[in-house]
């Protein structure tokens, strides 16, 4: 993990079906590297074991307030004091509740009482409970005094009824705790990110469109937006869903991508195209859905803007960030891309070269800057690659 600040999480579990969702969170977790203590209430303890938690986090679980052996090993000032993020997951309607109203009648409560660290509450329970207004009212109080809430799913819950009440995925958790302890070294600025291709289209079946995946440019919105920036994400279609704390702005063609840039270019510091832009769009559009034929379909292509030159020629003070997809001479391309639109910066990969390819969840690129600083990186995911640009990028604005 690069850019932590810190990375001891306090986990929270209360008594809920819902308790099984926090072991995998437990499991992600550790594998990500951070240290977690877990602290159970004695409803946890109805659905799993202390010692599942044990043997996942290598650490004694908190269990009771008055047990000696435990606080003197433990403490639970100490526990509250080492929290750099306290996440209470799952989060039912009776902890909610306590917590609201400064209720610290069990370990748990008594540690979050104390901590002055970030808290993260993720929901869990029936959609009639958390529907009810006294619920609510709970969670527009602790939202107030600045703790932030997660919105639970939807679906089938446990008691039968579907709608709102799930635990969010762990994965969704894992995010938003990657958030908080981040550095918030972006804090004031702000970022349009582009990411996925554009599709041209021929006629109202079929398009001009690339094999780009979007996932680099939704990694370096995620990125930035866990570093503070504030962050517009210009997509055109992909799988993927937007990262928390992201605008998303949804386009189709490149003539859609570069307006909705200019819409947001005055305002912001800095764009980073990682979309992959058509080169060509069909020069005419078939209302009607064109039709097989006996012979060759000749089609013809005009140029679209190239809208990172437009942006270069303009400049006004901007961050300006790169991408070149290479198949051949990286170095050279890449370098001829810099200087010819003005960039601060570019970010090259062979899409030959296996694990830097289109689709997958990893890169090995090479950046380059306007000073003529060179860096070639490993093979790395897309997440820390997004890291290693904002990293360097940082370097360029000191």
């Amino acid at each position: 993990m690069t850019n932590l600040k810190s990375n001891n999480v306090v986990l929270g579990v209360s008594g809920g079906i819902a308790c099984y969702k926090a072991v995998e969170l437990v499991r992600l977790l550790v594998k990500e590297q951070y240290t977690v203590q877990v602290i159970m209430t004695h409803g946890a303890m109805e659905f799993v074991t202390p010692l599942t938690f044990q043997t996942l986090s290598a650490r004694p679980v908190a269990t009771d307030t008055f047990n000696l052996t435990q606080e003197s090993e433990i403490g639970h000032i100490n526990l509250a004091d080492s929290a750099d993020i306290f996440v209470v997951a799952p989060a039912t309607a009776n902890i909610i509740g306590k917590i609201a109203a400064g209720i610290a009648d069990d370990l748990l409560t008594t540690v979050l009482m104390a901590t002055q660290a970030p808290v993260l509450i993720a929901p869990a329970m029936n959609i009639h409970m958390y529907e009810n207004p006294i619920l609510q009212e709970n969670l527009r109080k602790l939202r107030r005094i600045g703790y932030e809430i997660l919105e639970p799913g939807e679906g089938y819950l446990a008691c039968g009824y579907e709608g709102k009440g799930r635990l969010p995925d762990p994965e969704a958790i894992l995010e938003q705790i990657r958030r908080q302890l981040k550095n918030k070294d972006l804090t004031g600025e702000k970022l349009v990110v582009t990411a996925g291709p554009s599709r041209e289209p021929l006629d109202p079946v079929r398009y001009i469109s690339n094999r780009s995946s979007g996932k680099m440019g939704y990694a370096l919105a995620r990125a930035a937006a866990r570093r503070g920036a504030e962050v517009v994400l210009i997509s055109g279609p992909t799988a993927l869903s937007a990262p928390p704390g992201v605008k998303l702005t949804a386009i189709n063609t490149a003539a859609e991508m570069r307006q909705a840039i200019l819409d947001e270019y005055v305002t912001c510091t800095g764009v980073i195209m990682a979309a992959a832009v058509a080169d060509y769009h069909p020069a005419q559009f078939s209302a009607d859905k064109m039709k097989r034929g006996t012979g060759p379909l000749e089609v013809r292509l005009e140029p679209n803007p190239d809208i990172l030159k437009e942006l270069g020629q303009r400049k006004d003070g901007k961050i300006l960030i790169g991408f070149a997809a290479e198949t051949g001479n990286l170095q050279g391309n890449a370098e001829k891309k810099l200087r010819e639109k003005n960039l601060d910066m570019i970010v090259a990969n062979d899409v030959t070269k296996q694990g830097s390819g289109f689709d997958g969840d990893t890169n090995i690129a090479t950046i380059i800057d306007r000073g003529g600083a060179t860096r070639s990186l490993p093979l790395m995911s897309k997440d820390e690659l997004a890291d290693e640009i904002f990293d360097h990028l940082l370097t360029l604005k000191r």
